[in-house]
């Protein structure tokens, strides 16, 4: 495994959920799914009543997961893009997700489960940490002038440097 596939599978298994995309009679569509991590490949498992698996199953699909509304500092995205196939996981595994939801758009729950073979691993990691000491001082902000801080709008140039944003890719 490469080094950034480590590092995608450690952020990966910080949280639960994610989205699965594919095509559905050439249409794209993105669904709501649980995750678990296995020998370096993701499984999910999905509602069975809602059919998404069938479109999933032997096909390329694409997960991705995020800290994006965590609040916090380090901001991270992962992508992971493969074949899905319907699986049927193992005692240990099942246990793994936890419990089940009662129901799903109000009908009982019903699992199918899916791996995922990862042939592309994309990571994205956005740094808010250290604005306020990004070398920026009482001083600086005031000499920015009128109609800088508050009021810049962002991308423009005329933000303060404390609102510099890093971001990091990885493909």
């Amino acid at each position: 495994m490469s080094t950034d596939e480590i590092r995608a599978i450690e952020l990966l298994s910080r949280v639960s959920y994610g989205r699965v995309a594919t095509s559905m009679r050439a249409m794209p569509f993105v669904a709501p799914a649980r995750h678990v991590v296995a020998d370096g490949r993701v499984l999910l498992r999905m509602h069975r009543g809602l059919g998404y698996h069938r479109a999933c199953n032997g096909s390329v699909v694409a997960y991705g997961a995020d800290n994006c509304d965590s609040g916090a500092e380090h901001i991270w995205s992962v992508q992971f893009t493969g074949t899905a196939e319907i699986v049927e996981p193992t005692a240990e595994e099942r246990a793994a997700f936890g419990p089940e939801p009662v129901r799903v758009d109000g009908e009982p729950f019903t699992p199918v489960f899916l791996r995922i073979e990862p042939r592309f691993v994309t990571v994205h990691e956005l740094d808010y940490s250290g604005q306020a000491d990004a070398g920026t001082s009482s001083e600086t902000r005031s000499e920015a002038g009128p109609g800088t801080g508050s009021q810049a709008r962002p991308g423009d140039g005329s933000e303060p440097r404390s609102a510099e944003r890093r971001l990091h890719h990885a493909a």
